[in-house]
Formats: structure tokens, C-alpha cells, sequence
């Protein structure tokens, strides 16, 4: 989250205790998007904050270390509460493998591109300390949300949109509505 928030990457950063949270914005596809990032701890005894983080989420980033394979195997149950306590079902989740820098790689490519075909997330491989994919995995976050709500009918939360296009509100729909996504 610093690398892309920020643009900083710090070695000796420890892991993040309880909650961070960062507000930022960018284009994409021609609109303003104003994104509210929460990094959540990913260890033991913080699980039970958790759970509260991820209402109304319209897209959920889970990450391991590619060098440690303990941090993929506690993917399963990650992904067990963001199903579990999502708001939105249909909201867009992503793996993301990080420190893909590292040479002692504990997991591989295709190890972590099959987590994600079985739980329907986008994957990409990033390296917060070299950059490569952290801005791409964003992007591509929000293209995925912005084109899942564009065949729903539906915008997320007001205020994290900023276009000179008419908007619609959450949980409003047109009057065509169908209960299956376009194919757009």
C-alpha cells in the first residue's frame, strides 16, 4: 500500500498492527477515482478486527509472500472470510504475490495463479521494493470493479467517483434491470 500510495518503499517497515489506512485518487478510463485503501493485518491475533473491513467493499486485494510459503498456505483463510463477509458479492478480488525480488521463491507462479482460478480473483505478481506490478494490480482492480458495475447498473459509494458522466447512486438500478452481468 505505501509503494503505491506513496511512492516509498522502506525494508525495515515492520507489518502493519491492527489497521492502516491511506485515501488517494486516479484516473482511469476517463474517470477520477478516489480510492479509501484499508491494509489489514494478517496475522493471528488481529483476525478478529477483520471481518468490519470488508463491508461495502467493491474490490479486495489479499497478498502473500512469494518467499514464504506459510503466508500462501493462510491464504485459504483469508479468502474464507472475504467470502464469508463481504457485503457485495459481487465485489472484484485479486491475489497478488509479493516479493517476487526475492531469490528464495517458496511458491510459485502457477501455484498462485490456481489459488486464484479457484476462488474467481484476478492475479498478478508484484515486488513493492522494485515496484514492478504494484500500480498495474490498482489499475486493474478498478477497471474490473468499474466494468462489473457498469453491466450491474450499480456505482459504489457515493463520492468515490468523480466524472463530469451521470452517475447512479448505490443500490439504485434503471428500470431494465436483468439479474445476469452484460457482456461488456
Amino acid at each position: 500500500m505505501l509503494r503505491f500510495v506513496d511512492d516509498t518503499f522502506d525494508p525495515e517497515q515492520p507489518a502493519t498492527i491492527g489497521v492502516d489506512f491511506r485515501v488517494t485518487s486516479m484516473n482511469v478510463d476517463g474517470n477520477r477515482v478516489k480510492l479509501a485503501i484499508w491494509d489489514t493485518a494478517g496475522q493471528e491475533r488481529f483476525r478478529t478486527l477483520t471481518p468490519s473491513y470488508y463491508r461495502g467493499a467493491q474490490g479486495v486485494i489479499c497478498v502473500y509472500d512469494v518467499s514464504n510459503k506459510s503466508s500462501f498456505e493462510n491464504l485459504d483463510h483469508w479468502m474464507t472470510e472475504v467470502e464469508t463477509y463481504i457485503t457485495k458479492g459481487d465485489a472484484v478480488k485479486m491475489l497478488v504475490g509479493n516479493k517476487i525480488d526475492m531469490p528464495n521463491r517458496e511458491v510459485s507462479r502457477e501455484d498462485g495463479l490456481k489459488f486464484a482460478k479457484r476462488h474467481r480473483a484476478l492475479f498478478i505478481e508484484a515486488s513493492a521494493k522494485t515496484k514492478e506490478g504494484v500500480q498495474c494490480a490498482f489499475e486493474e482492480l478498478i477497471e474490473k470493479v468499474q466494468d462489473l458495475f457498469k453491466c450491474t447498473k450499480i456505482i459504489q459509494t457515493p463520492g468515490l467517483w468523480e466524472s463530469d458522466r451521470p452517475a447512479f447512486r448505490l443500490g439504485q438500478q434503471t428500470a431494465n434491470t436483468n439479474d445476469s452481468y452484460c457482456g461488456c
